[in-house]
C-alpha cells in the first residue's frame, strides 16, 4: 500500500500547480506560458496571451473575465508581437516582469528603480496589474502598475493626466487597427500647458478639445454630468493633475476607448444583449471639430452657416468666408488701444482654448477683470469655477480659438473690446 502516500503527494502537487495557474499572482518561481492565465480575485479580469482580430500575432494582454465577448483593455508588447505560441512571462528577483520569446530574448519588460526583497505581480479586480512587495497591499508603494501605462482604454480608477513630480503622462493611444494594437496616430491626453484641458490629437494636429474644467465638468463636454453608472473627478495639486472615473456599482463593466478615427467612445456592457452599448461620445457634431471657424469666431450648430465672427469682429478674408471657408478666421473691426478698453459678455459657451491662458484660484471676478485690463495683450477673462456663484480667474491672451455655443453651460466669458464697439448687442451672435 506504499503507493497510496505517493499518489496523495502527486495529487496535492497537481492541485498546487492548478491553483497557481488560476490564481491572481505571479512570483519569481511561477511563470506563465502562452495558454496559461491568471485571473483577478473576483474573476473580473484575466491576464494571458491573445491574438487580436484576424491577426495571428500573439500579445500579452488583459481582458474581461466575465463577459462572452473577449474585450482587451490593456496590451504589454504592443510594438513587438510574438509570431508563435512560445511566449513566456516571468518575474525577476529584481521585481521586473519580462516577456520572452522562443529564443529567450526580452520583447517587453516593466521597470522599477526601487529595491525589493520578495516581489509579486498581482492582477487586481480593477484591471490593474501591479508589482509590489509580497504582503504590502498599499497601492502607493507599488513598484510598477499597468494603470500608469494605458493603451487605448481608460478603465474606472485609471488616471488621465500627469505626475508633476516625475513628469510621467497618462494618456490614451488608439490602436492602428482592430488587428494591430501597436500605437496609432491618435492620442487623447490632458495637456499641462495653460489651464488644463483634454485634447484629442492626430500626431501634432488637434482634432477635438474638451474645454477647461469649470468646477462641475469640462466646459466643452455637456454630456459629462451626474449619472447612475460612474462618478467623475478632476484633481489638480502640487504632485499631479488628472481626470478619473469611479463606478457606483463594481459589477458594472464600463470603459472609455480612444478610436483611430478620433472618436472617444463611452461603452457599457449590457448583459441581456451580450454586447457593448455606446453610452455616449463627447465629440458629437461639426462644432466639436477643433477651430473649425478659425480665430476669433464662434460656432453654433443650430445656425446655418454654423460659423460667425464674434461680435466686434469681421472675416479676415471675406471672399473665403462667404464660400464657407472659415479657416482664416476673423479680425477686430476696431483695434484695442489698451488704456480705454472694456469688455462684452458672451454666455453659454465652450470656453476658448487655454493654451495661452493664465489662472488664479483665489481671485474674484472683479479682480480678474482689473488684472486683464493691466495687460495689453489680455483678450478675455472668466471665472475659473462656476460653482457657488463663481470663483477664481482665467485669462486669455491674443486670439481666441475654438469657441462654440453650448446652452447647457452656465458660464460667461468677457471679451475685450474697444470702447467704440461696446454699444453693440452680443445676443445676435
Amino acid at each position: 500500500m506504499a503507493y497510496i502516500p505517493i499518489l496523495l503527494f502527486c495529487s496535492s502537487m497537481l492541485l498546487v500547480l492548478e491553483t497557481a495557474t488560476g490564481s491572481d499572482t505571479i512570483n519569481t518561481t511561477h511563470y506563465i506560458r502562452d495558454g496559461d492565465t491568471i485571473t483577478s480575485a473576483e474573476g473580473t479580469y484575466v491576464l494571458g496571451f491573445f491574438s487580436p482580430g484576424k491577426s495571428k500575432n500573439r500579445y500579452l494582454g488583459i481582458w474581461y473575465g466575465k463577459i462572452s465577448v473577449q474585450t482587451i483593455v490593456w496590451v504589454a508588447n504592443t510594438e513587438i508581437p510574438l509570431n508563435d505560441l512560445s511566449g513566456v512571462l516571468r518575474l525577476t528577483d529584481e521585481g521586473i516582469l519580462v516577456l520572452l520569446n522562443r529564443s529567450g530574448s526580452v520583447v517587453w519588460s516593466s521597470s522599477t528603480s526601487t529595491p525589493v526583497r520578495n516581489p509579486v505581480a498581482r492582477l487586481l479586480d480593477s484591471g490593474n496589474l501591479v508589482i509590489k512587495e509580497k504582503g504590502d497591499n498599499n497601492l502607493e508603494n507599488t513598484l510598477w502598475q499597468s494603470f500608469q501605462h494605458p493603451g487605448n482604454t481608460l478603465l474606472p480608477e485609471m488616471k488621465l493626466g500627469r505626475n508633476k513630480v516625475t513628469g510621467m503622462d497618462w494618456y490614451l493611444t488608439a490602436w492602428k487597427s482592430p488587428d494591430d494594437p501597436s500605437k496609432g496616430n491618435v492620442t487623447c491626453k490632458l495637456v499641462p500647458y495653460g489651464y488644463t484641458e483634454i485634447l484629442v490629437m492626430e500626431k501634432s494636429k488637434v482634432l477635438y478639445r474638451s474645454g477647461p474644467w469649470n468646477g462641475l465638468r469640462f466646459s466643452g463636454m455637456p454630456s459629462l454630468k451626474p449619472n447612475p453608472i460612474y462618478k467623475f473627478e478632476f484633481v489638480s495639486n502640487e504632485k499631479e493633475v488628472y481626470y478619473t472615473e469611479h463606478l457606483t456599482n463594481n459589477s458594472t463593466h464600463w470603459r472609455v476607448v480612444q478610436s483611430q478615427n478620433g472618436d472617444i467612445h463611452n461603452l457599457k456592457w449590457i448583459e441581456q444583449k451580450q454586447s457593448w452599448l455606446l453610452y455616449g461620445a463627447p465629440n458629437t457634431d461639426h462644432c466639436d471639430r477643433y477651430a473649425l471657424c478659425g480665430l476669433n469666431s464662434i460656432c453654433n450648430i443650430n445656425n446655418s452657416p454654423i460659423c460667425d465672427c464674434l461680435n466686434g469682429f469681421i472675416p479676415n478674408v471675406s471672399r473665403d468666408w462667404n464660400m464657407m471657408d472659415w479657416s482664416k478666421g476673423c479680425v477686430r473691426k476696431t483695434p484695442l488701444n489698451c488704456s480705454g478698453d472694456g469688455f462684452r459678455k458672451l454666455s453659454a459657451v465652450r470656453l476658448p482654448e487655454t493654451k495661452t491662458s493664465w489662472f488664479n484660484t483665489s481671485m474674484n471676478l472683479e479682480d480678474c477683470k482689473n488684472t486683464c485690463l493691466t495687460n495689453c495683450s489680455c483678450s478675455a477673462y472668466s471665472n475659473l469655477d462656476i460653482r457657488d456663484g463663481g470663483s477664481g480667474c482665467l485669462l486669455w491672451f491674443g486670439d481666441l480659438i475654438d469657441i462654440r455655443i453650448l446652452h447647457e453651460n452656465d458660464i460667461d466669458v468677457y471679451i475685450r473690446m474697444a470702447v467704440s464697439e461696446l454699444g453693440m448687442n452680443l445676443s445676435s451672435v
